[in-house]
């Protein structure tokens, strides 16, 4: 009977952690990018500290880090733009090589298969001349003129959304700060805890301009590589290799196979592995030497509670998700540290694998 109550309190937890997932989940188009100014508020609080230190009011700073976001949002749309009419233009035909080369391995596979069957089952005519076979796929349908028409609300939405969450975080910051202290520390705390998600959003802002730089190289250098072995569109390649590492082992997975598929496209032979096998090699260079370099004296992370937090980040919001869910990690483990008494002069060190 005693264990009544402490299983009562577990599972109240577990109810309420079940409820606020759920909430999440179902307020995705404001959670998300809400979540996403928060981030770029904590990378770009250093800017609002030199304009204020300057004797500037807190709004200028606030409209400078606006401002600052949607020119770079901006310019990466723009930059994207003839990229992504390219891929456009050439989907039908990258599609069809893509199922000329799926084709291809399935018939490889068959021809093993049928190695061990009887002579019988060998020489049965292929799949495309027996009656009755399923008739070929429906071509893949490519978003219209309407289809834009129709989520450009949605779109216009998030944006003003991003946009009203930062500002109104860069300018208050300093205030919400003081609050959650008021809040849940006593007097002799509130100057710690204050201290603490300062020094949280110092070590984000620093770990998110820190990896910025190491894929803004890696994509530099993957698109050099690509031009050399002479794969169409290498600046693209270079520009979505920049943009997908900053999702931690996701995202150069799923992009390596992706250049595996243009290799087979676009390549014969063993030379069609060299696209993959090249980045596989300057990804494990950057994250094995380069960013623990760079980022590990400040920060460690246990790799397993990293590769967590990326599934639960992309699982609730996609691909936002899995671009918030590092910085926010962060942010958390220096804010619990802080109010477990960890001193705020220390860097956070955690496990890393070997």
């Amino acid at each position: 009977m005693q264990h009544i109550p402490t299983l009562s309190r577990i599972s109240l937890i577990l109810l309420a952690v079940i409820a606020v997932l759920t909430a999440l989940d179902a307020v995705e188009n404001i959670a998300a990018p809400a979540a996403l100014a928060l981030v770029v508020g904590f990378v770009l609080s250093p800017l609002s500290d030199f304009w204020e230190r300057r004797n500037f009011p807190p709004v200028i700073g606030a409209l400078l880090g606006l401002a600052l976001a949607l020119a770079l949002l901006a310019m990466l749309v723009l930059v994207m733009q003839p990229f992504v009419l390219e891929l456009v233009d050439q989907a039908p035909r990258i599609m069809s090589d893509m199922k000329d080369t799926v084709d291809t391995v399935r018939g490889l596979v068959q021809g093993i298969e049928d190695v061990t069957k009887d002579v019988e089952q060998a020489v049965t005519p292929p799949a495309e001349a027996v009656p009755g076979a399923p008739p070929p796929a429906d071509p893949v349908d490519l978003p219209s003129v309407t289809d834009a028409i129709v989520a450009a609300p949605a779109v216009l939405s998030q944006i003003l959304i991003f946009g009203g969450v930062l500002f109104f975080f860069l300018l208050t910051r300093r205030e919400i700060y003081d609050w959650v202290a008021r809040c849940f520390q006593a007097v002799e705390r509130r100057e710690g805890t204050v201290a603490c998600l300062r020094r949280a959003e110092r070590l984000v802002s620093r770990y998110f301009v820190t990896i910025t730089i190491i894929n803004a190289c890696l994509g530099l250098a993957t698109a050099i590589y690509l031009q050399a072995l002479g794969l169409p569109g290498a600046v693209l390649w270079g520009l979505v290799a920049f943009l997908i590492n900053f999702v931690l082992y996701l995202g150069p997975a799923v992009f390596a196979v992706a250049l595996l598929v243009a290799g087979l496209v676009q390549f014969d032979n063993g030379y069609a592995l060299l696209p993959a096998l090249g980045f596989i090699a300057m990804n494990g260079l950057e994250g094995q030497f380069i960013t623990p370099a760079l980022v590990g004296r400040n920060m460690q992370l246990n790799p397993l509670l990293v590769f967590l937090s990326l599934v639960f980040g992309i699982w609730l919001w996609g691909a936002i998700g899995g671009i918030v869910a590092i910085p926010l990690l962060i942010w958390m483990l220096v804010l619990t540290d802080g109010l477990l008494g960890i001193p705020v002069t220390e860097p956070i060190k955690r496990d890393t694998a070997a």
